[in-house]
C-alpha cells in the first residue's frame, strides 16, 4: 500500500497492526528511506513514495505482490501518478492478475474511470460522524496570525475537545503558536506538526492529550489525510497551503502560498469527524468556497520531473506517450529535465542511459544527488563517505544556522549519520567494487565537497556581484545570501539549496560554500566555453573585441583582442547582433517594405516556399544572409551603413524574386502613368496614396498576388491630403465622390472636379493645361 507521508505510512502500519494484537513487522509491516520493518509473514507492506517505483524497477513483474493500494490518491503527488502509470503498464504487458486499487475521500471518479474504464468504483461510508462546518472570514484589519489565534480561541471557548489547525507552512505555525502561548489556558497543550520536525516532535503531535488537558494541533497539510490524531473534534481552516512549482526557465522550484481546493476543504473538515460529532470552522467565506477548483493541480504538471525521466528511461521508456497517464508530462518541463540529465552524464547523444545514468537511477536519489553519490564513488572512500553526507544534508537541510555546507558537513547529526549509512550500504549492494569491503563512515572530507557539489549542481555554480552577499548563477539568476553572511566576500560559490519566492527577484540562498573557480576550471573543463564577443566601447566610441571565458552566463575571464582577425570580427559582429536583436541594425524603409513583403507572400502565395523572415529565423540565419555584406565592415558605423533589402534579397532565387516582384510589386502603375508605391502592412491590406486626379476613369482597385489581395486606395487631395480610402473605386464615384466635389471645387478651383470622374480621362496638370 503506496503511502505519500513516512508519519502516515509509519501510523498506518502500527494501527493495522494493533487491530490485528500484532507487533508491526509481522502480518502488516512498512518500507520507507532508512527504517524498513517486515518480515516473511508480512502480507501487506506500507510503502512510501518512491519505494514503491524502485520495487518495480527491479522487480517489474511484482512477483509476490497480489495487489497494490494506491492510498490517498486525490494528492495526485509525482510518485503516485508514476506509480499508476508503470502499474498499468505491468497490468497490460505483464501480470493481467495485478490487481490496483485507487483510494481516496475525494476521488476524481470521473477522470479515473475514463483511465480504468473496467474498474468497478466502491463506496465504503466507514464509520463517520456528522461534522457542523461554517464559515468565519478574516478581518482585514488584523494581523493573519493574530486573526487565526482569534478564532482558535474563540472556538476553544465555545466546544469541548481538542483541536486541529491548517496553516500554510512552518512560518506561519511557529508565528501562530507564538500569539497562542500568551493567550491559551494551562489545560491546553500546543502541538506543532509539519514535515521537517524530527519523528518524535511528529509523534507527540498524533499521540492522544494527557489526562484532563486537551491539545491545539498546528499543522500543515500534513495532517489532511491518513493520520488519525486522538480526540480531535475541532478543525479550523486556514483554506491555504504551501506548494512547490517548478519554473523550467530558471530551473528553481518556487514557493507559493495558494487556496485549497473544494476536495482539500472536504478532507480538513472530515478530520473532525473522525472520532465523534465534530465542529469544523473555514476561515473564509462561502463564496470563496464556491470559487475554489474542484481538484488540487497535480504535481505532474508543475513539477521538476527530472527524475520521473530517470525512473522512465530505466523502465525502457523514452517516450512518455508510451504510457497511459492520468494528465501527461508536459513536454516543456521534460526538455528541461532531458537538458539537465544530458549535463549530469546521464545520457549519451541518442538520449540512451549512460554506464553512470544506470548508476545513477538505481542509487534511488533524485538525479542531481545521484550525480554525486556516483561521483564520489569513483573518486575514493573518502569522496563517497563525503557524497554520501552531502546527500543526506541536502535531502533534510538544517532549518536555521550558518548556509556554509563546510560547517555542516562534519555535523553529527543522528538522521544525518543514519542516512549517511544507508547510502553506502545500498551503493555497496550494487557495485562489486565496494563489495563486502567496510567503508567507514568517519572518513568525510570537506575538501571533496565543492568537486562533489559541481558535479550535481554545475548550473549553480554562482559569481558575487556586490560583496554585499548578492551572486548570479550560471543560469543568469540572482541570489542572495543573508545580509552579514560570512559568505558574502566570497568571489565564487556554488549554492546547490535556493529558495525562490515571489517577494524577492533574488532567490536566497540555503545552503552553499565557497569554489576555487580556477581548480574548477582545470578538473571540468567541460563546464565552460570560449567566447569572442564584438562590443561597443562608449569611451573609444568604436568596436572592441573580447575573448572570454564563460561558465553559462557567467563571465569567469575576459581578454581584450589587440587586433582581431576578420574572420574574428565578423563573428563577433553577428554574436552582437544576436544579443542586441535585429533593432539594432539600420532598417531602411525600402528593407522595412521588403520584409513585410515577404511575411504576405508566405500568407498569400502559401503554395510556393518563400524564406522565414521572423526575428527568430533571421537571427538564426544571419551567416546565410547577413554575413556576406560584412565584408570591409569593422566598427558600427560600417554595420549601419549596410543596405538590409540587399541582404534579404539574398535569401531568395531568381524565381522567387521573379514572383514577388510580379505578385507583390513595390509599385503600381496608375492610369495617367505615374509610378506610385504600394505600402505594405503587417495587420492590414496594401494602401496605394494617390492623388484623385490621377485615378479618374478607374473603375477596378488594383489587386496583387494573382487577384487575391485588393488594394485599399486612399484618394488624395492636390496637396497630398486624404480624401477618401476606399476598396471599391466604382461605388465611390458614383456615391460618396459629388461630397468630396463639393467641398474640394471651392478649395482647389485650378484643379479638375468632374461631374462623372468614372468617365474622364485621369490628369496630373491643373485646368489650364489640360
Amino acid at each position: 500500500m503506496l503511502e505519500p507521508r513516512r508519519l502516515a505510512a509509519r501510523s498506518v502500519a502500527e494501527r493495522l497492526a494493533e487491530q490485528l494484537n500484532e507487533p508491526v513487522g509481522v502480518t502488516v509491516g512498512y518500507r520507507m528511506r532508512a527504517e524498513t520493518k517486515v518480515s516473511a509473514s508480512t502480507r501487506l507492506e506500507v510503502v512510501t513514495e518512491g519505494i514503491l517505483t524502485r520495487m518495480l524497477q527491479q522487480d517489474p513483474e511484482l512477483s509476490d505482490v497480489s495487489l497494490v493500494i494506491l492510498d490517498e490518491f486525490h494528492e495526485r503527488s509525482l510518485q503516485a501518478d508514476l506509480a499508476l502509470a508503470l502499474l498499468l503498464d505491468v497490468q497490460e504487458g505483464l501480470r493481467e492478475d495485478l490487481r490496483i486499487l485507487v483510494m481516496s475521500a475525494t476521488l476524481d471518479n470521473q477522470r479515473l474511470s475514463s483511465l480504468l474504464p473496467d474498474a468497478p468504483v466502491i463506496v465504503s461510508e466507514g464509520r463517520r460522524y456528522p461534522v457542523a462546518r461554517s464559515y468565519h472570514p478574516l478581518p482585514i484589519h488584523q494581523h493573519f496570525e493574530q486573526s487565526v489565534a482569534s478564532a482558535v480561541l474563540r472556538l476553544l471557548q465555545q466546544e469541548t475537545g481538542s483541536l486541529l489547525l491548517f496553516l500554510p507552512g512552518a512560518g506561519e505555525i511557529q508565528r501562530v503558536l507564538a500569539q497562542l502561548e500568551q493567550k491559551i489556558n494551562d489545560d491546553t497543550l500546543l502541538c506543532p506538526l509539519y514535515g521537517a520536525l524530527s519523528l518524535s516532535d511528529q509523534r507527540k503531535a498524533i499521540a492522544p492529550a494527557p489526562a484532563g488537558m486537551r491539545k491545539v494541533v498546528l499543522a500543515t497539510n500534513i495532517a489532511e489525510t491518513s493520520l488519525t490524531i486522538e480526540g480531535i473534534r475541532l478543525v479550523v481552516d486556514s483554506g491555504l497551503e504551501r506548494t512547490s512549482r517548478f519554473e523550467p526557465k530558471s530551473g528553481l522550484t518556487r514557493l507559493m502560498t495558494q487556496r485549497i481546493s473544494q476536495a482539500s476543504m472536504v478532507q480538513r473538515a472530515g478530520r473532525a469527524g473522525r472520532l465523534e460529532e465534530g465542529v469544523c470552522w473555514h476561515l473564509f467565506s462561502r463564496e470563496q468556497a464556491e470559487r475554489a477548483t474542484e481538484y488540487s493541480e497535480p504535481e505532474i504538471l508543475h513539477s521538476d520531473l527530472s527524475s520521473l525521466l530517470l525512473s522512465l528511461l530505466q523502465w525502457g521508456c523514452r517516450d512518455s506517450n508510451q504510457l497511459n497517464w492520468l494528465d501527461s508530462p508536459p513536454q516543456p518541463a521534460l526538455a528541461v529535465a532531458q537538458s539537465l540529465l544530458l549535463r549530469l552524464g546521464t545520457l549519451d547523444d541518442n538520449q540512451q542511459l549512460t554506464a553512470r545514468g544506470w548508476q545513477m537511477a538505481e542509487a534511488g536519489s533524485e538525479p542531481r544527488l545521484a550525480a554525486m553519490l556516483c561521483a564520489g564513488k569513483e573518486q575514493s572512500d573518502e569522496a563517497l563517505v563525503t557524497a554520501a553526507k552531502l546527500v543526506a544534508i541536502l535531502e533534510e537541510p538544517p532549518r536555521s544556522g550558518l548556509p556554509d555546507l563546510t560547517h555542516w558537513i562534519n555535523s553529527n547529526q543522528p538522521h544525518w549519520q543514519q542516512r549517511t549509512n544507508q547510502l553506502i550500504r545500498n551503493l555497496a549492494s550494487k557495485t562489486a567494487k565496494i563489495g563486502s569491503k567496510k567503508i567507514s563512515t568517519e572518513k568525510i572530507n570537506a575538501a571533496f565537497v565543492p568537486e562533489l557539489l559541481v558535479q550535481g549542481f554545475p548550473d549553480r555554480i554562482a559569481k558575487n556581484r556586490d560583496n554585499l552577499g548578492r551572486f548570479q548563477i550560471a543560469n543568469g539568476l540572482g541570489v542572495a545570501l543573508e545580509p552579514g553572511d560570512p559568505l558574502s566576500g566570497e568571489q565564487w560559490l556554488i549554492a546547490p539549496t535556493l529558495q525562490q519566492n515571489s517577494k524577492n527577484p533574488d532567490a536566497r540562498v540555503l545552503l552553499a560554500c565557497p569554489l576555487n573557480i580556477e581548480h574548477i576550471i582545470h578538473q571540468y573543463p567541460s563546464l565552460f566555453t570560449e567566447q569572442t564577443a564584438v562590443e561597443w566601447d562608449d569611451s573609444k566610441g568604436t568596436l572592441r573585441a573580447w575573448k572570454r571565458l564563460q561558465c553559462g552566463r557567467l563571465t569567469v575571464k575576459a581578454q581584450l583582442l589587440a587586433k582581431p582577425s576578420q574572420a574574428e570580427l565578423q563573428e563577433s559582429l553577428l554574436n552582437w547582433i544576436r544579443q542586441e536583436g535585429l533593432a539594432a541594425l539600420n532598417w531602411s524603409p525600402e528593407a522595412l517594405q521588403l520584409r513585410i513583403r515577404l511575411q504576405r507572400a508566405t500568407e498569400w502565395l502559401s503554395e510556393i516556399e518563400w524564406p522565414a523572415v521572423d526575428d527568430d529565423n533571421l537571427l538564426d540565419s544571419l551567416e546565410q544572409w547577413f554575413l556576406p555584406m560584412l565584408a570591409g565592415v569593422g566598427d558600427l558605423k560600417g554595420l549601419r551603413q549596410v543596405e538590409l533589402s540587399c541582404a534579404l534579397l539574398a535569401l531568395l532565387d531568381w524565381q522567387q524574386r521573379q514572383i514577388l516582384d510580379n505578385e507583390l510589386p513595390t509599385n503600381y502603375t496608375v492610369p495617367t502613368g505615374s509610378r506610385i508605391t504600394i505600402q505594405y502592412f503587417h495587420d492590414k491590406p496594401p494602401l496605394l496614396s494617390v492623388r484623385m486626379q490621377e485615378m479618374y476613369g478607374e473603375q477596378q482597385n488594383p489587386v496583387l498576388a494573382k487577384g487575391r489581395v485588393p488594394v485599399v486606395v486612399e484618394l488624395l487631395s492636390p496637396a497630398h491630403r486624404p480624401l477618401q480610402i476606399t476598396q471599391d473605386l466604382a461605388a465611390f464615384w458614383q456615391g460618396a465622390y459629388r461630397e468630396v466635389q463639393k467641398e474640394m471645387k471651392g478649395r482647389y478651383p485650378k484643379h479638375l472636379w468632374p461631374d462623372d470622374p468614372a468617365n474622364t480621362a485621369p490628369t496630373r496638370r491643373v485646368k489650364k493645361y489640360i
